[in-house]
């Protein structure tokens, strides 16, 4: 099966608590994430997220995906809705790694995979990249607050 990572990665001043504690506070998102401007749903793997997406300058879009892996202050992992199996599924990952002088190293990155990857993915590069090092640098923002 084809696969295709937009990676995106921040450095953050501030404990993985304190990461985990803003990127799961989804009433708060309106308040500070230029992407996703609401997220509601309750924070359980299997459970579905309702968020909106509206990166500047694009037009908004509602998804429902599910939640993969809730890790507190590790990683928080979704699928996103709507999938085709085997042709077209994604997934959004936010990976917190604590360092030993209590910073963090945020890989935060949207993974594409089946048989239509290959034709999509150069297309969302654009669309994908800009908007995720926002939402990182607002968590970071936010976070070191």
């Amino acid at each position: 099966m084809f696969e295709k990572v937009f990676h995106t990665e921040i450095e953050i001043d501030a404990g993985a608590g304190r990461v985990w504690e803003v990127l799961t506070d989804l009433p708060s998102y309106a308040e500070w994430n230029p992407m996703i401007r609401s997220a509601r749903g309750e924070l359980r793997a299997g459970s579905r997220l309702q968020l909106h997406f509206e990166p500047a300058g694009e037009k908004g879009r509602d998804f429902r995906p599910v939640l993969l892996v809730v890790d507190p202050d590790r990683e928080l992992r979704w699928r996103g809705q709507p999938g085709f199996p085997k042709l077209f599924e994604s997934e959004h990952t936010f990976v917190i790694a604590p360092r030993e002088d209590g910073t963090v190293h945020l890989d935060h990155d949207f993974i594409i995979y089946g048989l239509l990857a290959p034709l999509v993915g150069g297309r969302l590069k654009a669309s994908v990249i800009g908007p995720f090092d926002d939402m990182n640098r607002a968590l970071k923002e936010r976070a070191e607050a």
